[in-house]
């Protein structure tokens, strides 16, 4: 077996990598990481994203796909030690491989002008767990864009990216926009804007009866602690709550987040909604 090419984990180039961790260097290089083979395979297949990878020796036998489509795409490989991979992770378990990304984010306008049916928005979103989650919950619903306003957690957080498990390179993202535009925005490409939140008036059940939700929809999905404030939910056609039939006292964002999403996908995808039940292509 072959040597790793980077041993040591105090290589400049292993120290460049490390830096992204933080914010500030993230978005002033406009590079992130994503770790794992699931993440890093998603980033293979959407082309121009990656940059370059490392990976140990174990790992690049065990999914040699992922050094053959990095190759392929003549992206830089490198094989590296168990210690070096560990330095540039931001895992307590590091799984082998990690890749170096380009930003994946798309201008509102860009987003909009594929005429989106269903979109999720994140309003003051600070828990990049629950923004990665709430991600991938809309990748899998069907969602055509998820928008971070500019008062969200960064979705290239490195647990933002890991709680996505790839989903973050299949759908567009917009980052940093401001809750008003946002909305105009999207009413503007002819959604209807629905906030979510435990003390809306209107009841998802509701909603889902009077076929509220069969049209092109965007959900407003608020803070963990203290949900959407007054003026956003002013913005919105309706505030709709997740009704609560057992005894709990409230459902985390996230699992809120899937609830209405998958609604709205379910009522888009039946009788005399507006989904044909296509998937359009990034």
């Amino acid at each position: 077996m072959a040597s790793p090419e980077l041993t040591s984990t105090r290589s400049p180039r292993v120290a460049a990598a490390r830096r992204l961790a933080k914010r500030a260097f993230r978005a002033r290089e406009r590079l992130f990481l994503a770790e794992g083979p699931q993440a890093v395979r998603e980033a293979v297949a959407l082309s121009g994203t990656l940059r370059e990878l490392y990976i140990t020796l174990e790992v690049a036998e065990r999914y040699p796909d992922l050094v053959a489509g990095a190759s392929a795409a003549r992206v830089p490989v490198f094989t590296a030690t168990d210690e070096v991979v560990a330095a540039i992770s931001q895992t307590v378990t590091p799984q082998g491989v990690v890749a170096l990304c380009r930003f994946v984010d798309v201008p509102l306008e860009s987003a909009m002008a594929a005429r989106p049916e269903l979109v999720a928005v994140l309003a003051n979103v600070r828990d990049p767990g629950n923004a990665g989650t709430v991600l991938r919950a809309a990748d899998a619903a069907g969602a055509e864009a998820v928008v971070l306003t500019d008062a969200s957690v960064d979705p290239y957080n490195p647990k933002a990216v890991r709680a996505s498990v790839g989903s973050l390179f299949h759908l567009p993202v917009v980052t940093g926009a401001r809750i008003e535009d946002t909305v105009a925005a999207l009413r503007a490409a002819g959604l209807r804007i629905l906030a979510a939140d435990g003390a809306g008036d209107a009841d998802l059940d509701g909603e889902l009866d009077a076929g509220g939700l069969s049209g092109p929809t965007a959900w407003i999905f608020g803070n963990e602690a203290w949900g959407l404030p007054e003026e956003t939910r002013a913005l919105a056609d309706a505030v709709v709550r997740v009704p609560i039939h057992g005894r709990a006292e409230s459902l985390n964002l996230a699992t809120a987040a899937a609830v209405c999403l998958y609604a709205s996908a379910r009522a888009q995808r039946g009788r005399g909604g507006c989904r044909s039940g296509a998937r359009s292509e990034r």
